[in-house]
């Protein structure tokens, strides 16, 4: 799905949020490679599940033509530096939910990025009649725990022992739900 430009200033930083387009893959693969190397919260290591070119260009596709899809990036100085992308599907039991996932450059975290990018998500889904939002954290991210838990997320469970990070210990992941009321 394409939805608007947004533009945002916060503490003297300058960004935009847009839908993703055609020409973003190769920025989005680079970046998408730094972050993963950038941060345990994400479920991959840098260079796992790598994602080239090509398969970014499918992918940003298939989403700009699914009515439950969006693909969001923000860009500072017309440079890719974040991103995030809602999924949903069209199977009966299942066409009620999407699921939420943000990635943001270790450098450009503290400019609400992340809480932008879910305020533009949110808008969508309930726009369009989406139920319920589900994500997952790992347990260790209390600031995105947090910002989640103010946008109507809640606790859904907990998947115990779920990420082996670099310390050698295993680390449990938060499953957060949004239930938009206004559609029940």
């Amino acid at each position: 799905m394409i939805i608007r430009k947004s533009k945002f200033a916060v503490k003297g930083l300058r960004y935009n949020i847009r839908t993703a387009i055609h020409g973003d893959s190769s920025y989005l693969s680079e970046v998408r490679l730094q972050i993963d190397g950038e941060t345990e919260n994400m479920d991959r290591e840098r260079g796992e599940a790598f994602l080239d070119k090509s398969g970014l260009e499918d992918i940003i596709k298939l989403d700009s033509e699914h009515s439950k899809a969006l693909f969001l990036v923000v860009e500072v100085k017309d440079r890719i530096v974040g991103f995030s992308r809602c999924v949903g599907n069209d199977l009966k039991r299942t066409k009620h939910r999407v699921e939420f996932g943000v990635c943001i450059l270790k450098n450009y975290w503290g400019y609400g990025m992340g809480k932008n990018l879910l305020k533009e998500t949110i808008f969508w889904a309930d726009s369009i009649g989406i139920k319920k939002i589900e994500l997952n954290v790992l347990e260790t991210n209390e600031s995105a725990i947090e910002l989640y838990k103010s946008f109507g997320f809640e606790i859904e469970g907990v998947l115990k022992y779920d990420k082996l990070l670099s310390d050698g210990k295993y680390y449990n992941t938060i499953v957060m739900g949004r239930i938009n009321q206004h559609v029940l």
